[in-house]
């Protein structure tokens, strides 16, 4: 298994997750608190985390193809969504179990 995570420091930590989870649930599977994510990406399992003000995930996948995909839906989409943090990119530390 292959799993990659990455962060942001933000006020708006949990409503990001929270923001992100819903949009993830209109296509897949989603399990989702203010605090708490876990969400079915492709083959990947994507978990978020909000504790204050970071926002962490946690991308875990069979291959690293599927990592690479779970990571770009990951970055899409929360860069779309926190537009007022100006992020160009997530910074990812790769790592496999």
């Amino acid at each position: 298994m292959l799993k990659a995570t990455s962060g942001i420091t933000t006020a708006r930590a949990s409503q990001y997750l929270q923001q992100l989870s819903k949009h993830f649930a209109h296509k897949t599977t989603v399990e989702y608190t203010e605090t708490d994510s876990v969400a079915t990406i492709g083959a990947s399992t994507a978990r978020m985390t909000a504790r204050g003000d970071q926002l962490s995930f946690v991308a875990e996948s069979p291959d690293a193809e599927a990592l690479a995909e779970c990571k770009d839906v990951i970055e899409r989409h929360i860069i779309r969504f926190a537009f007022r943090e100006e992020l160009t990119s997530l910074d990812w530390s790769d790592t496999a179990e």
